[in-house]
């Protein structure tokens, strides 16, 4: 059985698997439902990407938006449901969290609705002061792409 051990991580973008990252998000995240693959594309490219692989095969997935100075955004963070359970979300976030592009920033957001667990150890905690954020919100834009 493998653990978290066996997790190889990169940011190589040449290593993702957009076929299985696109499928993944597109059909089985309420985030990402019906996203079109050219958006998903113009996403990796524009972020700083890490994949999590076993044996080769890509079992995980995660993005971060930053200017690499003071904010990321990180997001699309998934291990496929096969893999769940094995350590491999806590491996990838310490792995993406030591990345030197996102070092000294100001401030690391996301978003999740049923994953605090997951993110709590790795520092992240409920915004201090969210009567300052705000936001444009299309829950259905991939509907209208």
């Amino acid at each position: 059985m493998a653990q978290a051990h066996d997790l190889r991580i990169s940011s190589n973008e040449a290593e993702l698997d957009i076929d299985l990252i696109h499928a993944f998000l597109s059909r089985e995240t309420p985030w990402a439902k019906g996203m079109p693959r050219e958006t998903l594309e113009r996403a990796i490219a524009g972020s700083l990407c890490f994949g999590g692989y076993i044996e080769g095969k890509q079992v995980a997935f995660a993005r971060v938006v930053t200017d690499a100075a003071s904010f990321a955004y990180l997001c699309d963070v998934f291990v496929l449901p096969q893999y769940r359970g094995k350590g491999y979300a806590s491996a990838l976030l310490t792995h993406l969290l030591a990345s030197p592009s996102l070092q000294g920033l100001r401030r690391i957001l996301l978003a999740t609705t049923d994953a605090h667990h997951v993110y709590r150890p790795h520092g992240f905690k409920a915004l201090s002061n969210p009567g300052i954020f705000m936001e444009v919100h299309d829950p259905d834009v991939y509907k209208t792409a």
